[in-house]
């Protein structure tokens, strides 16, 4: 358990709150490229800040405070120019740094005004890589956008899927931490939801060396290593022994919100400390002989949020995959997680590590150091490779190997996974409930 103090500690992102400021050492992906329209405006939260996201005509972008200093109008109904964004109220005009560059009626009245050089509007640096769009809300100098290898790997499609969960992202991130759940959440659970939606006959169930194996995975042993950029999971399953593939290095932990999964990555960007932007960013390798322009662009697609109904009951269909899981989990433990009130077990022991490595990181940001994953030379940030754990999923050749894992983290919607599914067992195959082998050797 933790106190009242340790959980606000821990949990709130605000300017001035000790996560918060961790917080803002890191760049953050507030929106997918194509999610910004050209000329367009966006809305943003992030941190506990409410921004607007824009583009202008000369296809530059930038992150600007809500509302103007002059009247307070938002800036949502900015009009995009050559250069900035124009106030739409009285037509004074910004750019991307927060300088004011016209104040039209205001030089009209006197042309050797100054008083536009001595208003200047909140704006923070954005950066388009990676199909997404990135802010650094901290300090300068600001730091390099880490090049994890999920981000720079050649020859490979990719989608994003995001959703917005009710929820603070410290409940998100612990999930990562937690292997033991997947024996119950994503077998034992997913079972009993594939039987309220009337399939009970597509059980999720082990293959080992290519056979189906009627028993559930359960976990006999797990273990967690700190490393370089975050925290690594092992475990080995009932029926396994450690000379074999499972006591490998697990899908790390990746500091200080990123989950690296077998084939994609996880981000849970704090919106404010009661919503959590989730993003699924999915890589998917190529048959033989098929390339992939890597700077087309990369599809995005929503992902429902698997809040309960109306009525407060569960809506099943959003249940029979591992995203939709994962999240029914996080939002009904609360808008942030009343931690005094847990009691942990030795399956949490990751979960310890986990929040003790970010009390180790909240420390050096207060002594005025750079905490962990935090990159400045552009040598040291060119392809960093994370640890993935050994998984037999396949993709790319639209085979039917391409389809196995649509269960998996939020893949029931991804488009590239859709289209697959169509192409190896036909559309209708779309209207049931997905669900899949998991697969171990």
């Amino acid at each position: 358990m933790l106190t009242k103090e340790e959980n606000e500690k821990l949990s709130r992102v605000g300017p001035g709150t000790p996560m918060g400021e961790m917080m803002r050492r890191y760049w953050h992906p507030i929106a997918a490229s194509s999610q910004l329209s050209e000329r367009g405006t966006r809305p943003v939260r992030l941190l506990c800040e409410d921004l607007v996201l824009y583009r202008d005509r000369s296809g530059a972008i930038g992150l600007v405070a809500q509302r103007c200093p002059h009247r307070r109008a938002g800036m949502i109904f900015g009009i995009p120019e050559q250069e900035g964004l124009r106030c739409a109220y009285h037509g004074w005009l910004w750019d991307a740094t927060g300088r004011c560059l016209e104040q039209p009626f205001e030089q009209t009245e006197d042309p050797n005004s100054t008083f536009k050089d001595r208003v200047t509007i909140k704006a923070y640096p954005v950066e388009e890589y990676a199909g997404m769009i990135w802010a650094y809300l901290g300090p300068q100098p600001a730091p390099l956008i880490p090049h994890w290898d999920v981000f720079e790997m050649e020859n490979v499609a990719r989608d994003i899927g995001a959703t917005v969960i009710p929820c603070n992202w410290l409940q998100c991130m612990e999930n990562s931490l937690d292997p033991v759940h997947v024996e119950w959440l994503h077998q034992y659970f997913s079972d009993y939801v594939l039987e309220r939606l009337g399939r009970p006959d597509l059980k999720r169930r082990a293959v080992r060396n290519g056979k189906r194996d009627e028993s559930v995975l359960k976990h006999e042993k797990i273990g967690f290593t700190v490393f370089d950029h975050g925290i690594t999971k092992r475990r080995v399953l009932v029926g396994s022994t450690e000379a074999d593939a499972d006591w490998a290095v697990g899908h790390p932990a990746v500091f200080p919100n990123y989950l690296r999964a077998i084939n994609a990555f996880q981000i849970r960007v704090p919106i404010d400390d009661s919503h959590t932007w989730h993003v699924w960013y999915t890589y998917y390798h190529q048959g033989p002989g098929v390339t992939v322009d890597r700077n087309a662009p990369i599809p995005f697609y929503d992902v429902p949020a698997a809040t309960l109904a109306a009525d407060g009951q569960p809506e099943w269909p959003f249940l029979d995959n591992n995203s939709g899981q994962d999240m029914s989990m996080w939002y009904t433990q609360g808008d942030i997680a009343d931690r005094e009130e847990e009691h942990l077990g030795y399956s949490d022991k990751g979960v310890i590590i986990y929040r003790n490595l970010l009390k180790e990181n909240m420390e050096k940001v207060a002594r005025g150091e750079d905490p962990m994953n935090v990159f400045r030379d552009p040598a040291a940030n060119e392809f960093i490779e994370l640890p993935v754990e050994k998984g037999s999923y396949r993709f790319g050749d639209r085979s039917a190997s391409t389809v196995s894992p649509r269960t998996g983290q939020a893949s029931k919607y991804s488009p590239i996974l859709r289209e697959a599914v169509k192409i190896v067992y036909g559309e209708e195959k779309l209207n049931e409930p997905v669900h899949s082998f998991t697969e171990t050797t």
